[in-house]
């Protein structure tokens, strides 16, 4: 029965339209980036072919670093936008590539003249520059990481967990590894206990996150977020119906028998189901507050951050921007309460709700367009890193009730979801008042895409305590906050500062020592609070070991 069910959707395949084939195909490993309306971590491709042909599209696909070499024009300018270039693949099929072409042709429009570009909107750098210092953060490689995949990243390493004196780190085609700094060994293999389990496709597919109930050693609960094909069950949260569903992003709680087994094995509880417009800014953290103990109003309460997936960028910002919806948002729930209107989880009084009854009794800060890492700072304030569209990045401070202005703010600029998404404009006093503004900001000259890191809390380099360390997913630039000034200088915009890297006593960069052209860097931290670096396009994973003020 498996074999004909496999043999009737290989015929199925077959006969689509050479169109549809390239929409699967771009989907799968373009849709990441791009987008017909609006412009965000690649250009829009809607007027793809009214600036250049079919040969030239072909070619850049299969070996964009070559046009790069030619000093092609056009390569040239999109550099100057987005300071990197995009990844070959040349390792598609012809067959593939000239469905993708199809495809694209297909979906070519006319600019809407509300698109077009604003004289008013503001241009050139357009935060403080990153300080280039003369510290170094020395690191040594440990392991590589399993390989999970064919073609790049080889093995998509993510989010290092602690629990109980123990380290994890997550892979995203579907593996929570037990880490030690030389060995890494399968803990749960989350795409067997759920058949329904999609890495694929977008950059963020997979497992997104993971967290251990408190009282894990005593009550055995874990919980996890992953994706699935759209449309497998009914959501809890979705949206007008006239719009597509791409996929669903679900919190699933685990129960144990045997919290101290090395290999997880527990009963799944589906929690919450969530629809999204496309495959990106999904569920990348959730985590509960440690610095509640217990008898505190927030103990055992669970965080999540939930993206936009992409609403306004492929032209439905309504969907980001009301009260009665889910997205967007940092949410606080009661995992093991039952007063939810689907009866999985507990509602917790949160500000949004007590102040204004429209708002969705779930939502504890709002206003993120990808907040993709979180480390709580105290008991009451969360730093949130906040992957931007196509100007800033933005790492906030975010407190009980605070809305941070996705889709209308981008940093400290405005941007308008109904216009042109790429440019940003200054901000008038009266929307000053309506948003809070972010704690640091980078703009896109420096790096593409920021990740949340660690405050540093171990006791082998001392000279790093208080550093709150994080990084750029593109091009793998490590970066450095002063930590102690968070607080006391509230939202004053705050320095970013930059390490130089070390590996054998040479200054290196993440993007020479993977030899792409996309780093994919992510930070952890271990059981003794000492930080890793790991990109995922070659699983190579680096423990940070020194650091040399000059």
């Amino acid at each position: 029965m498996k074999l004909l069910f496999s043999t009737l959707l290989i015929t199925l395949y077959f006969n689509l339209s050479a169109q549809n084939k390239g929409k699967i195909i771009f989907e799968q490993n373009c849709a990441s980036c791009h987008n017909f309306k609006q412009s965000g971590i690649g250009p829009a491709l809607g007027q793809l072919f009214t600036q250049v042909d079919e040969t030239w599209v072909k070619g850049f696909i299969l070996n964009p670093s070559g046009f790069k070499a030619k000093k092609d024009p056009r390569t040239l300018e999109l550099l100057k936008s987005y300071a990197v270039i995009m990844p070959s693949f040349s390792h598609l099929p012809k067959s593939d590539i000239d469905n993708i072409i199809a495809y694209l042709k297909s979906e070519q429009r006319s600019l809407d003249p509300k698109k077009m570009p604003n004289k008013d909107g503001v241009s050139g750098i357009l935060t403080k520059q990153v300080v280039k210092t003369s510290e170094k953060l020395i690191i040594k490689e440990v392991q590589t990481a399993p390989k999970t995949d064919v073609n790049i990243p080889i093995s998509r390493i993510n989010t290092m967990v602690v629990n109980d004196g123990k380290t994890f780190l997550s892979d995203q085609n579907g593996i929570i590894y037990n880490f030690s700094e030389n060995n890494l060994e399968p803990y749960f293999d989350l795409k067997k206990a759920i058949p329904e389990f999609i890495a694929r496709p977008g950059l963020a597919s997979g497992i997104g996150s993971y967290a251990f109930h408190p009282e894990f050693s005593e009550n055995g609960l874990f919980y996890t977020t992953h994706t699935e094909k759209a449309s497998i069950k009914k959501a809890d949260f979705t949206y007008n119906d006239t719009i597509k569903v791409a996929l669903q992003w679900i919190i699933t709680e685990w129960k144990t028998e045997n919290p101290k087994s090395s290999n997880f094995n527990g009963k799944p509880r589906e929690i919450i189901r969530i629809n999204f417009v496309s495959q990106i800014h999904g569920m990348q953290e959730i985590a509960f507050n440690p610095f509640a103990k217990k008898g505190d109003p927030d103990y055992g309460n669970l965080y999540i951050a939930l993206g936009d997936g992409g609403a306004s960028e492929n032209g439905f910002p309504a969907i980001c921007d009301s009260p009665k919806n889910i997205y967007s948002s940092i949410l606080r729930i009661n995992p093991l309460g039952s007063d939810a209107k689907n009866g999985s989880y507990g509602y917790i009084k949160n500000k949004f709700k007590t102040q204004n009854s429209d708002f969705l009794p779930e939502i504890f800060a709002r206003g993120f367009r990808n907040p993709n890492r979180f480390q709580f700072l105290d008991k009451n304030n969360l730093l949130v890193s906040e992957i931007g569209h196509h100007n800033i990045e933005e790492l906030n401070l975010v407190k009980e009730g605070q809305d941070h202005g996705w889709p209308y703010r981008e940093g400290t600029y405005q941007i308008k979801p109904e216009a042109n998404m790429s440019q940003v404009y200054k901000v008038n006093s009266t929307q000053k008042q309506l948003y809070t503004d972010p704690l640091a900001q980078y703009d896109h000259t420096i790096g593409n895409a920021i990740s949340g890191g660690f405050i540093y809390k171990g006791k082998n380099i001392p000279t790093l305590k208080n550093k709150y360390i994080f990084n750029d997913i593109v091009n793998g630039r490590v970066f450095y906050l002063d930590a102690l000034k968070i607080k006391t200088q509230g939202l004053a915009p705050l320095a970013i500062k930059e390490f130089q890297i070390i590996k054998n006593n040479k200054v290196v960069n993440f993007l020479d020592l993977c030899g792409f052209t996309k780093a994919d860097l992510r930070i952890g931290q271990n059981q003794d609070n000492e930080l890793f670096l790991y990109t995922k396009t070659d699983a190579k994973i680096y423990k940070i070991i020194g650091h040399k003020l000059k």
